[in-house]
């Protein structure tokens, strides 16, 4: 049985960890459910599987992970910023999308109902799931 831990995301938020217990977030904070993690083939990193709720006008904060996101969009509109100067991308439900390792990024729910996005990470053991900037 999976355990789930909601971790937050959202402005002010605290720098996540696998593992890590957190307090739930408000209604309007940005989440992120843990759903599964488990060791990596590769020695030394880890695989997470999360999902990321974005409520309407919303975004997730700049922020980065240790390793590669490889992401869907499962419901909603989000636009995709970047800082390494990277046009954004404009993801619709159904979207696949990919965020190389330590790329800073923030998404903005663009749409009129609450974004839910999957996103499967690999990253360095022992380092936090997300960096908040």
């Amino acid at each position: 049985m999976l355990d789930r831990r909601t971790l937050l995301i959202g402005t002010g938020a605290a720098v996540a960890t696998l593992g890590a217990a957190a307090t739930p977030a408000a209604a309007e904070d940005v989440t992120r459910v843990l759903l599964q993690e488990h060791p990596s083939p590769a020695p030394g990193w880890d695989t997470a599987q999360t999902l990321v709720e974005i409520p309407r006008g919303e975004a997730s904060g700049r922020h980065s992970h240790p390793g590669v996101e490889v992401g869907y969009l499962v419901r909603g509109e989000v636009r995709m910023e970047f800082d390494d100067h990277r046009p954004p991308l404009h993801l619709r439900t159904g979207d696949p999308f990919f965020i190389p390792t330590g790329v800073i990024h923030n998404a903005v729910n663009t749409g009129e109902e609450t974004t839910m996005m999957l996103s499967t990470y690999v990253v360095e053991k022992g380092k936090p799931l997300v960096t908040t900037y």
